[in-house]
């Protein structure tokens, strides 16, 4: 199944992987996943692996019950349910990342609710919903989404946002295509850093729905921009 991907997909995803780590979407942890584009019943992911040192030939195929079906016996990331979940009842996404992006931490945590400040993060919408893993299983948790049924409850809250926080656990972003994915994890987090920054400074102006929605669909159009900066960013940095 793996071979009968396009092999440009598989080449995004790992460049995706690169690219989140280099501009610090991503550390040791979290994962980001590409629908199958043969089979939209499938998707692609690395094994479990610090995404810094993801290659192609560390990508795994998984169904939509978050089961590796190849390679036979690998291993991927205990929380593919993120993934499965969300393809399973977003026919529209293609591509899902989890990250722990450490400036949106605080907006899980508090009252304060993540709002675009900025056009370029207009994709937040008026409403970035938070969820809490105790409502699923109470307050014993790891707060990992290591099952179906907590990604599902996970899926439930994300609906059709572009972004959903996970209370002490960092957030999940969504996208048509790995480079909106890419895009909007970034922006997240930048988001995150400014409100941070604008906060003690008086009232904050947000976008109206209106105007996030407007400046969405704009930055939509010119996403390979800043792919092809980050790409080649990822490419010269010593880190890998």
């Amino acid at each position: 199944m793996i071979s009968s991907a396009n092999p440009s997909l598989i080449d995004d995803l790992v460049s995706a992987n690169h690219i989140l780590v280099n501009e610090g979407v991503l550390d040791g942890f979290g994962h980001i996943s590409v629908r199958h584009d043969k089979h939209p019943d499938l998707f692609l992911i690395a094994k479990s692996m610090a995404p810094a040192l993801v290659t192609a030939d560390d990508i795994v195929c998984c169904n939509l019950e978050g089961e590796v079906i190849a390679p036979i016996g690998t291993k991927t990331y205990v929380e593919r349910f993120i993934h499965s979940e969300i393809y399973k009842v977003r026919p529209d996404v293609q591509s899902v990342i989890h990250s722990h992006s450490p400036a949106v931490i605080p907006f899980g945590v508090t009252g304060e609710r993540l709002r675009p400040i900025c056009h370029m993060s207009g994709f937040l919408g008026a409403l970035t919903p938070v969820y809490e893993i105790r409502n699923s299983v109470g307050e014993s948790s790891d707060l990992l989404i290591r099952s179906q049924s907590l990604g599902h409850d996970l899926a439930n809250v994300l609906k059709e946002h572009a972004v959903a926080l996970l209370r002490g656990h960092g957030n999940v972003c969504v996208g048509i295509s790995i480079q909106q994915a890419v895009y909007r994890a970034i922006y997240t987090e930048n988001n995150a850093k400014l409100q941070l920054q604008a906060k003690p400074l008086g009232e904050i102006t947000y976008l109206s729905a209106a105007e996030a929605q407007a400046t969405a669909e704009m930055n939509d159009q010119h996403l390979d921009r800043p792919w092809q900066m980050w790409k080649r960013r990822a490419q010269s940095s010593k880190l890998y």
